[in-house]
């Protein structure tokens, strides 16, 4: 875990490889909960025994599931002191290049991109990879924004 004394800190980090989340098991409970907050259900995600027999040979956690394990990753990865409030803002360039199996573990390593002056802070794009524990591909790739406010 990185700790950044203020945004002026920060800053000088762009450019650079902040480290690696821990790791986080994705459950099958997780992934029913994910389905029944969104809606989706589709079987590649919640009926084991028709996954067994599909393209991935077992269940697989929902593309936006694993997106919505950003903040929770990237959190056990840096913080920055004195700030007021830190802001999911959103995501640019999502790519989903391999399921994550259902008992898969998950972890992010984050490059902080840019920090940029914003209407009520500042903005931090960070480079996102969530890597699948002795996967070849990445789960996920994505620009996350955050609004950080002093």
């Amino acid at each position: 875990m990185k700790i950044f004394q203020g945004l002026s800190e920060l800053e000088k980090a762009v450019g650079t490889h902040l480290g690696y989340s821990d790791w986080h098991t994705v459950t099958r409970d997780q992934i029913d909960r994910f389905a029944d907050a969104t809606g989706d259900h589709q079987w590649i995600h919640v009926d084991p025994e028709k996954a067994a027999a599909g393209p991935f040979g077992t269940t697989v956690a929902h593309g936006f599931l694993t997106l919505s394990l950003l903040p929770m990753l990237i959190a056990s990865v840096y913080t920055v002191e004195g700030l007021s409030m830190g802001v999911n803002y959103g995501a640019n360039k999502v790519r989903f290049p391999a399921p994550v199996p259902v008992g898969s573990r998950v972890r992010a390593g984050v490059e902080l991109i840019s920090l940029a002056p914003a209407s009520m802070g500042f903005q931090a794009i960070s480079r996102v990879t969530v890597e699948i524990e002795d996967a070849v591909k990445p789960a996920c790739v994505a620009e996350s924004i955050a609004l950080l406010v002093p």
